[in-house]
């Protein structure tokens, strides 16, 4: 049932390592904390249970799977909580693997699963270069779960830096986004806030980050900074750079109000872009044509 007096959400801000026993400890201690403090809903960060810039060491982890799968599953049933596990690594054949992101109800029964879609292939500032979709396989579909308290759009990490994804949730009835994430400190410094925001802002839409923190083997290093805005794209609540846990309450209903006083998403319209060509150009340039794309 919907509480009350609000949704009462916990954003755990965790450091993993390659420890996947302790990582759980440190995950059913947020966990307890999450529901002393009153929480209704606890979100873990991207990579919870096991963090580590080695293939092998995460491909080891991804064969623990269903350890980790039942062990949240547990802590969500003992602690009558709704739990997202934002994302632990799955086996995708002798080789590769998933990054996906599980949400518990608050009887440890699967509610949804999402495997991200978008794969973190980039060239960092520093010069350091990261190809997720050498070890992980791309999910296929966006995934929206229907909750106590609103339907909610499943995302992880990099999914971030496409809107239209954010977009199709919304239009398919999402008012909360949850977005657990890794992000790497360099994007993190120079991206996080300002996309998380916009994202609330867009589609008026409560937006949930928790986020791992600090160094991890391997050569990981996480940005932290968990936050939660609200669909005005106010900050409603933001750690630091340490392990952590942020509680907030929301009313999912400003979702609805948001959106009725600024109703962007009814007034979408679709549309084609024609690229216009210059006449003092040649059209040996390439631009003096019109096309639909």
């Amino acid at each position: 049932m919907m509480p009350e007096t609000g949704l009462r959400v916990a954003l755990a801000q965790l450091r993993p390592d390659a420890d996947l026993g302790r990582n759980l400890d440190d995950i059913a201690a947020a966990a307890i904390r999450a529901r002393r403090a009153g929480a209704h809903w606890l979100l873990l960060p991207e990579y919870a249970a096991m963090l580590h810039g080695s293939r092998r060491e995460m491909r080891a982890a991804a064969e623990r799977a269903g350890e980790v799968e039942a062990a949240v599953a547990g802590l969500a049933r003992d602690l009558g909580m709704w739990i997202l596990l934002g994302s632990l690594v799955v086996p995708d054949g002798p080789e590769r693997m998933f990054n996906r992101s599980l949400l518990f109800d608050a009887e440890g029964r699967l509610a949804a699963r999402y495997d991200k879609l978008h794969m973190f292939d980039v060239a960092l500032p520093d010069g350091r270069e990261i190809r997720e979709s050498s070890a992980y396989t791309a999910g296929a579909e966006g995934v929206a779960a229907d909750t106590p308290w609103g339907r909610v759009g499943l995302s992880i990490c990099y999914d971030l830096r496409f809107p239209g994804l954010y977009r199709t949730l919304a239009r398919a009835g999402a008012t909360v986004f949850a977005v657990p994430a890794a992000f790497v400190r360099a994007t993190g410094e120079a991206h996080w806030h300002a996309l998380l925001r916009a994202r609330a802002i867009e589609n008026g839409a409560f937006v949930l980050a928790p986020a791992t923190c600090g160094d991890s083997p391997g050569g990981r290093a996480s940005y932290g900074h968990s936050l939660v805005f609200d669909p005005w794209g106010k900050l409603l609540g933001e750690l630091g750079t340490e392990p952590d846990c942020l509680v907030v309450t929301i009313d999912p209903a400003e979702a609805a109000r948001v959106r009725s006083r600024l109703p962007s998403l009814a007034h979408e319209r679709e549309f084609r872009v024609r690229v216009a060509g210059c006449p003092s150009l040649s059209s040996s340039d390439g631009i003096r044509h019109e096309a639909s794309l």
